[in-house]
């Protein structure tokens, strides 16, 4: 089963990191604790901007989340915040569908019977699912499905799925698409872990058209081998967020960098293991960039070179985290990297729970 194209897209918009740690400074004495550990956070996030739906600050005009007097910060209602998902969500949702199909040599939009979406950041009904068929103008009888609110690792579940669809029915052609605009929940905060978790989020959109079909354009195609799901033992409560009245009250807890270096050798071992695979084996590390912090450890852990997650911090650098749609752009930037055929590729991402979800693909 393979994965026979990738589309990303982000929002036109985009805040130097510098930028943003200044924007949520605002209404905080600076002399104190939580402003200077933002200051430290920021400056050493390894993130060089992000991309958000959010204009106010760029175009320096009141709106959804400024001020009138182009200073200070509003902090709109969860419903204010979801009205903005619903609308932008939807047209990021058709834009890079339509893209991922226009880039996937020898399909089109009459081959597709699937389209699973998959997104954290909002909801509505009809869903996302539904607009994508109706906006792309598939065929009425696509049989859909929409993943949501797993998170960070949510593209890993949406491609199982389409796996699972196409091994069943070989003829079949899936779309995904993750949509996350996570930066409509950010909001003026003291609060440690809430201060880390708006360091990093950011907005984007990723696709990939699925096919058991045999890609005609080799070497820059993957196909789907394994895929594994692990929990954390006792670490619900380090990864997680709820539906607050100011939007999504997301937490990503300091512990987490040192949670997956424990856990992850283990997951990593396992999976490898189970397909007679050991990390010799693997060429190339598609890591999901939660945070400087997060690739560090689980560099460290596994005892990679530098240079193996040069693709992830490179993602990290120019988009921060997207949520679901991340791991889309990390696999995107390492087949434009022009690896060999038949490299093997693992793949992780972790989400709530703490759950790491991963995979092994190989080039094709």
């Amino acid at each position: 089963m393979f994965i026979h194209s990738i589309a990303t897209s982000v929002p036109e918009t985009s805040y130097p990191q510098q930028t943003i740690g200044e924007i949520m400074l605002r209404g905080m004495d600076p002399a104190s604790k939580p402003a200077r550990l933002l200051k430290r956070i920021y400056a050493h996030s390894d993130i060089d901007k992000r991309h958000s739906v959010i204009k106010d600050y760029a175009l320096a005009e009141e709106g959804l989340f400024l001020d009138s007097d182009l200073r200070s910060l509003k902090n709109p209602t969860t419903c204010q915040r979801n009205e903005r998902y619903t609308r932008e969500a939807r047209a990021m949702f058709t834009e890079v569908g339509s893209r991922a199909v226009e880039e996937a040599p020898g399909v089109d939009r009459n081959d597709i019977p699937h389209v699973i979406t998959a997104s954290c950041t909002g909801f509505f009904a009809p869903g996302p699912d539904f607009y994508v068929v109706h906006d792309m103008g598939l065929s009425t009888s696509v049989q859909r499905a929409h993943i949501g609110f797993m998170g960070c690792y949510a593209a890993f579940p949406a491609l199982r799925l389409a796996r699972s669809i196409t091994m069943a029915d070989p003829e079949a052609v899936v779309l995904v698409i993750c949509v996350e605009l996570c930066t409509l929940h950010i909001q003026p905060t003291e609060e440690i872990d809430k201060i880390i978790a708006t360091s990093v989020f950011a907005d984007g959109a990723g696709a990939a058209v699925v096919s058991a079909r045999e890609p005609s354009q080799k070497g820059r195609s993957l196909r789907m081998d394994s895929f594994s799901t692990s929990i954390s033992p006792d670490s619900q409560d380090d990864m997680a967020w709820k539906i607050g009245d100011h939007g999504f009250d997301m937490v990503l807890s300091t512990y987490v960098p040192r949670i997956l270096e424990a856990n992850v050798p283990d997951i990593v071992d396992s999976l490898l293991s189970d397909s007679e695979y050991s990390r010799k084996d693997i060429h190339h590390w598609a890591i999901h960039p939660g945070g400087k912090a997060i690739l560090d450890k689980v560099a460290k852990s596994l005892e990679l070179p530098p240079e193996a997650l040069d693709g992830p911090r490179t993602v990290l650098r120019n988009y921060g985290n997207m949520s679901s749609a991340t791991i889309l752009f990390v696999l995107k930037e390492l087949l434009a990297s022009q690896p060999n055929e038949s490299d093997l590729v693992f793949a992780l991402a972790f989400g709530p729970g703490l759950t790491v979800e991963s995979a092994i693909l190989s080039v094709v």
